[in-house]
């Protein structure tokens, strides 16, 4: 069977982490007052355990948040959970590139349908067809390319990283989802 029109890019969207602070003006009644400089771009290649180019991910920084597109084959298919970790790191079996991104507070639980969550890392899962590839978009408001705005800055002094892992994640149990085995990785620095 056949999903209906997944073809282009399965968009999803990470529930959006509270705001400093808010700002009501006459021109826009919903402007943020903390927002990131739009434009900012970067790319990855996506690597599996074996050390060959399966993919790549692309980053494009929103005022809000950021925009991560993930193309990649040779997966099996269904659901993938995927996660942003603290290391730009790539060495299979992938450990090297750490826990989730979660500088403010290494404690946040992990899980988007966590009352208590999300940590900063946490993204929707990803869908690979019939065929091991997968097209899609995810965007999060707690990671940024940016050097200024909200979220996690991602090109730190050790970078970070993206990565896609065997199973889909339940977004709730600890400490991953039950999402198992890291089996690929893109590491994100700013060069």
């Amino acid at each position: 069977m056949r999903l209906p029109m997944l073809a282009a890019a399965l968009a999803l969207t990470v529930p959006m982490a509270p705001l400093a602070a808010c700002a009501s003006t006459a021109d826009s009644p919903h402007a943020h007052a903390e927002r990131a400089p739009v434009g900012t771009t970067g790319q990855a290649v996506l690597v599996n355990a074996q050390g060959a180019n399966i993919g790549h991910v692309e980053l494009r920084q929103g005022s809000t948040g950021l925009l991560i597109k993930i193309e990649a084959s040779g997966l099996t298919p269904g659901w993938h959970g995927i996660h942003i970790h603290a290391t730009a790191a790539c060495e299979a079996p992938f450990t090297s590139s750490g826990a989730h991104i979660n500088h403010g507070d290494p404690k946040q639980p992990h899980g988007l349908l966590n009352p208590a969550g999300p940590d900063d890392g946490d993204l929707p899962n990803v869908f690979a067809g019939a065929d091991g590839k997968v097209n899609a978009e995810v965007f999060t408001t707690r990671a940024r390319i940016s050097t200024e705005g909200p979220g996690q800055w991602l090109w730190d002094a050790d970078g970070s990283a993206i990565i896609i892992h065997a199973n889909p994640d339940d977004h709730s149990s600890q400490p991953i989802g039950g999402a198992g085995d890291r089996v690929a990785c893109a590491a994100l620095t700013a060069s």
